[in-house]
């Protein structure tokens, strides 16, 4: 009986001086509702990086050279002989350039690669219409062209481009194959792009030798030792470390996440030092109330109140300012949330975790800064408090 009437005149505390509530509350508003959107984006951005990396494949090794001396690339076979490598599932060499591709009066400049049958297996594209890359292709120069989706809209409109010619820079191409569509990553559209074979590319391109080549490996567990044959190998030939890069998609997922944990734990620290703030906000305005209620705090008390009956109250409406002002937070932090997924490239994520802790946090600041002007108003005397005005 006597909690809940303690919990009555908590609400009408707060009802009574609107402003002056809203305002305490404000600071704990502020601290959940930046917790919620700074872990959330986090989390979303971690999420998009490790969907986008497996899209690519993280048994994927991607491997430039850029030589030293008059040595800047590695030959067709010598890229083709690290299949005999143990744990390794397949090569793909690749030389890219850019080219202006034209149907009719449609024109758009776009990504070119020269690739060998194995793309389809190591890059995990395969087409929806005709037919990908053959080694006989490569064998006569022909020139044939494998398009991706949004290349063949932008050229062809709905039409199936597959049969039809193509001018790449002036020349003509036939297409054989139009590529499913794979979407965007962080190396940009994947149905930007026209595959053309690699013997043919060396010539169009005006390119000898590869510097660029993929590595797919039979599980994720045979990343490092591919990785250490790999750069043993070209150790040797070019006798210099900077003459090549290695790059490991999950080494990069492993970074780029430490890196944005990092950032949300600093971010999320910055917030939870605004719900402190919020909290002392609280205790000084919950002391100034103390104040103003001393004469009344002095008539309770002498009609028979218990210091215990004070203390309770006054906690009770420290934590009721907190926890009011956690759930606005809250609500604040998911529309905040929902507002950031609208101009977000990538799909959000709700944080519920923090929407948890958060609440339980912004509760036991209203205890904790609570305790302070409670036990100051229960610590009153009767005869004093009733000689103030």
């Amino acid at each position: 009986m006597i909690f809940f009437q303690s919990v009555r005149m908590a609400l009408l505390s707060v009802i009574s001086n609107k402003i002056r509530s809203f305002l305490t509350m404000l600071g704990i508003i502020i601290g959940v509702s930046s917790v919620i959107l700074v872990v959330s984006v986090g989390m979303s951005f971690n999420g998009q990086i490790s969907d986008q990396f497996g899209d690519m494949g993280t048994n994927l090794l991607s491997v430039n050279v850029m030589g030293r001396g008059v040595t800047s690339s590695l030959t067709y076979e010598e890229v083709i002989a690290y299949n005999q490598l143990k744990g390794v599932s397949g090569v793909s060499p690749t030389l890219s350039g850019n080219v202006t591709a034209k149907n009719r009066n449609n024109n758009v400049d776009v990504s070119l690669e020269g690739v060998t049958p194995a793309y389809e297996h190591v890059k995990d594209f395969h087409v929806q219409s005709g037919r990908f890359v053959l080694n006989i292709d490569s064998q006569y120069r022909q020139k044939i062209a494998v398009i991706g989706s949004s290349t063949a809209t932008t050229l062809f409109g709905t039409e199936n481009p597959v049969g039809h010619d193509i001018r790449l820079n002036g020349e003509t191409f036939k297409i054989v194959g139009l590529l499913q569509s794979k979407g965007s990553s962080l190396m940009g559209s994947n149905d930007e792009k026209i595959l053309i074979p690699l013997a043919t590319a060396e010539r169009f391109l005006q390119t000898k030798g590869i510097q660029t080549f993929e590595v797919k490996t039979v599980t994720e567990q045979d990343i490092p030792t591919v990785k250490a044959l790999l750069a043993a190998s070209l150790e040797q030939k070019f006798k210099d470390p900077s003459a090549y890069d290695i790059f490991d998609a999950q080494e990069m997922i492993k970074s780029m996440e430490k890196t944005n944990a990092l950032m949300s734990a600093s971010l999320a620290g910055i917030a939870g030092i605004s719900l402190i703030v919020g909290g002392i906000g609280i205790m000084n305005i919950m002391i100034v109330s103390v104040n103003e209620r001393t004469r009344e705090i002095g008539i309770r008390k002498a009609i028979g109140a218990k210091k215990s009956n004070i203390l309770i109250q006054f906690i009770i409406e420290s934590i009721f300012l907190s926890t009011l002002g956690g759930l606005l937070g809250i609500g604040v932090g998911l529309g905040l949330v929902w507002v950031a997924g609208k101009f977000t490239p990538f799909p959000i994520q709700y944080a519920w975790n923090m929407v948890t802790i958060s609440f339980a946090f912004s509760f036991v600041i209203g205890v904790i800064f609570g305790i302070i002007p409670a036990n100051k108003a229960a610590r009153l005397r009767p005869i004093y408090a009733l000689r103030t005005d």
